[in-house]
């Protein structure tokens, strides 16, 4: 990637400091190390969206452009869990969702590749409760159109209205191409009303109290810890339990450019919930890299805050 001249670049970085510093309320020094990374991905061409607020008290601890609305990728599918759980809770929607132990057959209109396992599974038809279970772990594809074409897309849109979300949706089943026709994203949000968002699921106020710990269940079980995540030390496949004193409830959104991650982090000492995307050049591995490690970074700081 080209650099600006050097005066230029120390003027872009200042700005991009000062922009986050700014929005947050007001400077936290826990955080300069993550804001120096996302300043010089900033530099350098990438177009990026932040927020982290603690748990309790809902101080903003810091953003950058967290009220802007961005392509996220599979983070969409979040929406999709909260319309199933609060589905599977109300006896008044269809007995196929009731209590998540109906049975779904997935068919030849719902398959797509990438993310997800079900894809490589022999069994077509899966309950309820399970698609969203691998929904929550792995992102699943298969099982995400599945559960959309049941649920209605519709439906999902109007539970996100209804939550207050108005930079945050849902837009379109997962495609393997996207045509002319077809929205342009999968899904799109702001950091500042995902993790709000976030926030109030693990407060229990997303819907109900027991809509908001299905659907923290379903994230718990989430396995892609390459991005701010990475900097917490956990097991990808088995953190649903304390470890080292830290929680963790998390998503993913993965697409050619874009990184995405919202989660939940409790340590020791505090709580925070975060959301942290990214929209690149993916032209080289290096580019990535760059951006998958000032992920990181701000993850450092997180658990610096929360440990």
């Amino acid at each position: 990637m080209t650099s600006p001249a050097p005066q230029s670049e120390r003027r872009v970085r200042q700005a991009a400091l000062d922009r986050g510093r700014h929005q947050g309320g007001e400077a936290n020094d826990n955080f300069g190390r993550g804001f120096s990374a996302l300043a010089d991905l900033a530099v350098n061409g990438v177009q990026l969206t932040a927020r982290a607020s603690d748990l309790a008290t809902g101080r903003v601890l810091f953003s950058v452009d967290d009220h802007v609305s961005v392509p996220t990728a599979g983070i969409g599918k979040v929406l999709l869990l909260i319309e199933v759980a609060a589905q599977m809770s109300d006896p008044d929607f269809e007995p196929a969702m009731a209590g998540g132990l109906a049975i779904l057959d997935r068919a030849a209109g719902d398959a797509v590749g990438a993310e997800g396992l079900w894809q490589h599974l022999q069994a077509p038809s899966l309950p309820v409760a399970d698609l969203a279970a691998l929904v929550g772990a792995s992102g699943d594809n298969l099982a995400s159109n599945v559960l959309l074409r049941v649920v209605g897309l519709d439906a999902v849109r109007t539970r996100a209205e209804s939550l207050g979300l108005s930079r945050t949706a849902l837009l379109d089943i997962v495609r393997d191409r996207r045509g002319p026709d077809d929205a342009p994203q999968l899904s799109v949000g702001s950091a500042g009303e995902l993790a709000a968002l976030f926030t109030a699921l693990a407060r229990g106020e997303v819907v109900s109290p027991e809509v908001s710990q299905r659907v923290v269940g379903w994230l718990s079980l989430h396995s892609d810890l390459s991005m701010v995540a990475s900097a917490f030390g956990l097991v990808p496949l088995a953190h649903r339990a304390s470890d080292h004193g830290l929680l963790l409830v998390n998503m993913t959104g993965t697409a050619a450019g874009i990184r995405s991650e919202v989660g939940v982090l409790r340590g020791p000492r505090a709580g925070v919930s975060y959301m942290v995307s990214m929209q690149f050049a993916d032209t080289t591995l290096a580019a990535r890299l760059e951006v998958l490690d000032g992920m990181r970074q701000v993850g450092l700081d997180l658990l610096e805050y929360v440990h």
